[in-house]
């Protein structure tokens, strides 16, 4: 897989040392002369360019690429790097770093964005994450179908603890995706039984999470609504 890296800062460059050794085929673009570090990432492709600009993006071949990460720090370049991305050059998946998160609600797909990362919710969520038990925390945002990676900690008076997954009516809209169990990472069957402790990541639609949260967190001899 090809993948195009707008800024070629720490977080670029941490990025691109994870997909390298992942077996990737990674580009750096940055305007900055001192972001050009070959030496830190020696097996990337390094470009000393504006990725706003069309002809950088051209010289770049950014239609050969499968994925785009826009990663500056600055959120204006970000969703300029992937609204080019999208319209001009057609790159299936284009993910783009939020460094404000106050500019959350621009990181859509009219933007051209499939995945927007904010590093501080994503701190903030999994801060509340290892505190909280029963109750609904959101660790990522995809654009396209307005879903959502959410996580909760099935509490221990929870009603579906000691339920079969497939014996649940989950809400619409959503989907069980892992079950961690202590050091196990699971993929759920319709046999297999939710435990009070189990952390269940799903993806869902916004519009569902309060239903999922209630039916998840509904204690024994209560109604799941």
């Amino acid at each position: 897989m090809r993948v195009a890296i707008a800024g070629a800062g720490a977080v670029g460059r941490s990025i691109a040392g994870e997909l390298l050794e992942n077996g990737h085929e990674v580009l750096l673009i940055d305007k900055a002369p001192t972001a050009i570090s070959v030496e830190r990432v020696p097996m990337a492709e390094w470009l000393l360019a504006d990725a706003c600009e069309i002809t950088s993006l051209d010289e770049a071949a950014l239609q050969r690429c499968n994925v785009v990460i826009a990663a500056t720090g600055d959120d204006k370049v970000n969703l300029v790097v992937s609204l080019l991305a999208k319209t001009e050059y057609g790159v299936p998946r284009v993910v783009a770093r939020v460094n404000n998160p106050k500019n959350e609600w621009l990181f859509n797909e009219a933007w051209g964005v499939d995945v927007a990362v904010s590093t501080p919710r994503l701190m903030s969520a999994l801060v509340e994450e290892a505190v909280s038990v029963g109750d609904l925390v959101r660790l990522l945002r995809f654009s396209h179908g307005d879903a959502n990676l959410v996580e909760l900690t099935l509490p221990e008076e929870s009603a579906l603890a000691g339920t079969q997954v497939g014996d649940v009516e989950w809400p619409e809209d959503t989907s069980l995706v892992t079950i961690i169990r202590g050091t196990r990472v699971m993929a759920p069957s319709l046999e297999d039984s939710l435990e009070a402790g189990d952390e269940l990541l799903f993806v869902a639609a916004q519009a569902r999470e309060e239903q999922l949260e209630d039916l998840l967190s509904a204690r024994r001899g209560s109604t799941a609504g």
